[in-house]
C-alpha cells in the first residue's frame, strides 16, 4: 500500500482535519484506517479521532491544541506508518423488510429504473457495502458500493420526516436512518434492528471500514427482530473481514 499526499489544517481551536485525495476509494479508506489505529497507540485520550470518506478529524477534548506542535508530529508518524496488521473489520448482514408498507418509495424507484420490485430487492440485497462514514445522525452509516444499476437521484423535495429504520438509496450511496428525521433519501424498505444505543458502550456497534450486506426478511419476522431489537437481545451476524 503506498502513502498519499495529505493536507493537514486547524479545524477550530482544539482540532484538526486531515485529508487525503478527494476520491472514493477503498485503498484509500483503508489508508486512513491504518493510520487511525496508529494514532490511537500514540494519543492519549483526550484525543478523539474520527475516519471517513477521505479525512481523520483529531479533536481534543479537554485542551486548546498548538497546531504546528501536532501537525509536525501527524506528519512525521503518517511518514514513518507501517502497513502491517489491519484494525479488525467485520462484514454485517442486517435484516430488511421491503414490503411496500415501508418501501414508500419502492414502487416509483423501480419505475424510474425501470426494474419490477422484486429485480430491486434483488439488486440492493445481493452487494455488500462499504462503510465509508458515520454521520449526520448518530449511527447514520454512508455506505459506498451501490451498483451503477442502482443509482437514483434524491428527491426533489425532502420528506420532513423519515421513520426510524427506513432504508434508503440517494445518488450512489444507501443507508439506513437510526432515528426519525428530515430527509430526502428514496425510502424502499425498514431496517427492523436499532443502529445506535447511547445507553451500550460501544453506541454504535459498525465502524467505518466495515462492510454491510441486507438480508430479505418478512413483515412477520420484522415484527419479531424489532422487539428482539428493543429490549437489546437480537445479535447481528457478523463475520471477520481480516480473518
Amino acid at each position: 500500500m503506498k502513502s498519499y499526499p495529505i493536507i493537514i489544517r486547524p479545524f477550530g481551536e482544539s482540532a484538526i482535519l486531515m485529508e487525503w485525495p478527494a476520491v472514493v476509494d477503498e485503498k484509500i479508506l483503508e489508508d486512513i484506517l491504518q493510520f487511525n489505529r496508529l494514532l490511537q497507540m500514540e494519543f492519549d485520550a483526550s484525543w478523539e479521532v474520527v475516519p471517513a470518506y477521505n479525512s481523520l478529524t483529531l479533536i481534543n477534548n479537554v485542551d486548546s491544541i498548538e497546531f504546528q506542535k501536532v501537525e509536525n508530529t501527524l506528519a512525521r508518524l503518517y511518514a514513518e506508518l507501517d502497513y502491517g496488521a489491519k484494525a479488525d473489520r467485520f462484514l454485517w448482514t442486517l435484516p430488511v423488510c421491503y414490503d411496500l408498507e415501508f418501501g414508500i418509495d419502492a414502487e416509483d424507484v423501480a419505475a424510474k429504473l425501470n426494474i419490477s420490485l422484486n429485480e430491486l430487492v434483488e439488486r440492493h440485497s445481493s452487494y455488500e457495502y462499504t462503510v465509508f462514514g458515520i454521520g449526520f445522525l448518530p449511527g447514520f452509516m454512508y455506505l459506498g458500493g451501490l451498483p451503477k444499476n442502482l443509482e437514483i437521484n434524491r428527491k426533489a423535495t425532502p420528506r420532513l420526516k423519515v421513520g426510524k429504520g427506513a432504508v434508503g438509496l440517494a445518488g450512489k450511496q444507501t443507508g439506513i436512518y437510526p432515528q426519525d428525521s428530515p430527509g430526502g433519501w428514496n425510502i424502499i424498505g425498514n431496517c427492523p434492528i436499532p443502529m445506535f444505543n447511547v445507553k451500550a458502550e460501544k453506541p454504535c456497534f459498525v465502524s467505518v471500514g466495515d462492510k454491510i450486506k441486507f438480508k430479505p426478511i418478512s413483515k412477520a419476522e420484522h415484527q419479531l427482530y424489532k422487539i428482539e431489537g428493543e429490549v437489546g437481545i437480537y445479535e447481528p451476524e457478523k463475520i471477520p473481514l481480516n480473518g
